[in-house]
């Protein structure tokens, strides 16, 4: 028996080939491309502008997803964490989060099945790493939030497991979807890396207008590669120089993302360090409280450090938030996703 096809990922262009190959109208293609993006239809049944004899060959052929939830958690603060089952049997998760006060609902979401960057305080980090999602794969963690929720995604992070920038074409594809057929806008997009300098160039030559998160997390090169393998192949000052040009190509801030430790890089000195070393960048920061994970010997900064943290910041003129936790009761904040299933 050959295996359906699967239908959330595809484009309008390839929905309608599909229909006219299997003797429908063209126009058909219309109608599932609606159901599958703008209403994420939980099953072809429920596609009920089609006649039944296109919906028979639907369910006959096709499949809407070929990942599935395998497990879902919410938290008290109403946040959702969903556990993906692929057809290989691997893992990947996201979060839904949702603020008070706001119509925004943002979905984090995974590129890679586990990370191979070893980040030394990520949850992630800890599981190794597996293989890239493919485009549809990626696309399908947001379809599948809202047939579960029936909500409107508004925002998507790409700070789920796993390296974006490592999965560049996938990641690419599956952004061009999230805006041309979920109708999500570019400035709605964040991308978070470890700062791969050569992918970081070629986002450049795009002209990329979704936001670009760096996680930088430390104020210099030895401090950084202490935590951050990756700082090793690509020092601290370069990764400034390169961030510099990419501001001065696409004209877009790009966020410093920089997670507060206990003793680590949370100090006064390491404040003064870190607006020197940004002084001069097209930025925003966005300082993360360390969310603790039973695989990490890391803690918490005390309320005091962080606020003095933010105010040197600010006084050397950056603008400085700091992140809401969300979601830390059922390991969905950041830094804490590791694919495990509810006990």
């Amino acid at each position: 028996m050959d295996e359906k096809v699967t239908l959330v990922g595809k484009s309008l262009e390839e929905l309608e080939l599909f229909m006219l190959e299997n003797g429908q109208s063209k126009f058909r293609a219309k109608q599932v491309y609606n159901w599958l993006y703008l209403k994420s239809v939980r099953d072809i049944d429920s596609m009920t502008d089609l006649p039944l004899s296109s919906r028979e060959m639907l369910k006959d052929k096709t499949q809407l997803c070929s990942i599935k939830i395998k497990d879902k958690q919410v938290s008290k603060d109403g946040t959702i964490k969903y556990l993906f089952e692929h057809k290989d049997g691997t893992y990947a998760e996201a979060v839904l989060m949702r603020f008070d006060n706001r119509a925004n609902l943002t979905a984090c979401i995974s590129t890679q099945v586990g990370c191979p960057m070893g980040c030394s305080f990520c949850a992630t980090a800890k599981l190794g790493f597996t293989r890239n999602l493919q485009s549809d794969e990626i696309i399908q963690q947001i379809f599948l939030i809202q047939a579960d929720t029936g909500l409107k995604v508004t925002n998507i992070v790409y700070m789920g497991q796993g390296e974006p920038l490592l999965n560049f074409d996938n990641l690419i594809a599956s952004i061009k979807i999230f805006r041309e057929q979920f109708q999500i806008g570019a400035r709605r997009i964040t991308v978070s890396t470890c700062g791969l300098i050569p992918q970081i160039n070629k986002l450049a030559e795009l002209d990329f207008q979704s936001t670009l998160a760096i996680s930088l997390h430390a104020p210099n090169q030895e401090k950084r590669q202490s935590i951050m393998p990756v700082a090793k192949k690509y020092k601290f000052n370069d990764l400034l120089s390169t961030l510099k040009d990419y501001t001065n190509t696409t004209g877009r801030r790009v966020t410093i993302e920089y997670v507060l430790m206990k003793g680590v890089n949370d100090s006064v000195e390491d404040a003064k360090q870190l607006a020197i070393a940004i002084s001069k960048l097209k930025s925003n920061v966005n300082l993360i409280v360390y969310n603790q994970n039973e695989k990490s010997e890391y803690k918490k900064p005390t309320k005091e450090t962080i606020q003095k943290f933010k105010y040197i910041l600010e006084a050397s003129g950056k603008k400085v938030t700091i992140r809401l936790e969300r979601g830390a009761d059922i390991d969905a904040a950041c830094g804490q996703l590791s694919a495990k299933m509810k006990q």
